[in-house]
């Protein structure tokens, strides 16, 4: 992976694509890595440039001192990520805690963007707070063994953990949260500490492609068409049978979608 120095920090990064195609960027979940989005560059690199970059203290990029990782932070490392880059405008693509990072360009720095698409997230502050809180409390005292089976069920839908087909990648995620170890739950209370962003995006004029699973446990449809009501440039769309990771349960569906939108369909 290729490797950037933005804002104090380290970010591990990879590129692919045709150089002069239109670019994505993409942001992964909490819990995951830039392998999230292997389907879509599968799918979708022999038309686009897509850059997938890890976040900070998490996969491959460098741990911070900072006691708590909130979205703010985040938003700030992609813009630096863009610009030292030079690949704006672009389109930018976040699932769950990427998508708060999209949000917030979209909101606080349109000019980076040619269109955002927002996967499994919300615009609110955590509506699920005092369930999550425990839980997050939980990992950074034991770390992630003992709750994985919950963080499964947060994280994918019944139709994905349920299906044989699904089950070595289902195992590869399962294995990649182990190993984790007790200190996500920095980047994870940075996730459900964040403040709302809905009264930011009042106005924005971004266009906005957001996917919702038809069977997140995390952030139902509704949180998505909450987004859309205040941005108007956005449109929805339900996903049957994908859960929180959208991008990574239904791939095809989600490139379709995602290369309709950068199309201008």
């Amino acid at each position: 992976m290729a490797e950037l120095e933005v804002n104090g920090v380290t970010l591990c990064y990879r590129d692919e694509g045709p150089r002069d195609a239109p670019v994505l960027v993409m942001s992964h979940s909490l819990f995951f890595d830039h392998r999230m989005f292997d389907h879509q560059v599968a799918g979708l690199s022999d038309r686009y440039r897509i850059i997938r970059y890890d976040l900070r203290d998490q996969g491959g990029s460098s741990r911070s001192d900072l006691p708590l990782v909130d979205m703010d932070t985040h938003a700030a490392d992609a813009a630096a990520l863009i610009e030292a880059l030079n690949i704006a405008p672009c389109f930018f693509a976040g699932n769950s805690m990427g998508g708060f990072v999209a949000l917030r360009l979209a909101a606080r720095r349109p000019d980076l963007l040619a269109g955002c698409i927002v996967m499994g997230s919300s615009g609110e502050a955590e509506h699920r707070f005092e369930d999550f809180r425990p839980l997050i409390e939980g990992v950074r005292e034991q770390g992630t063994g003992p709750f994985i089976d919950t963080l499964m069920h947060i994280m994918f839908g019944d139709d994905y953990l349920a299906d044989p087909q699904k089950a070595d990648e289902r195992n590869q995620w399962r294995r990649h949260m182990l190993d984790l170890g007790a200190d996500i739950a920095r980047s994870a209370d940075g996730v459900i500490r964040r403040a709302g962003i809905l009264d930011e995006l009042e106005g924005c004029t971004v266009p906005m492609l957001i996917l919702a699973g038809a069977q997140d446990h995390a952030y139902p449809p509704e949180l998505s068409r909450h987004i859309a009501a205040v941005v108007a440039s956005a449109r929805v769309e339900v996903v049957p049978g994908a859960g929180h990771s959208v991008a990574l349960e239904s791939p095809g569906a989600v490139n379709q979608a995602l290369a309709g939108f950068m199309q201008g369909r």
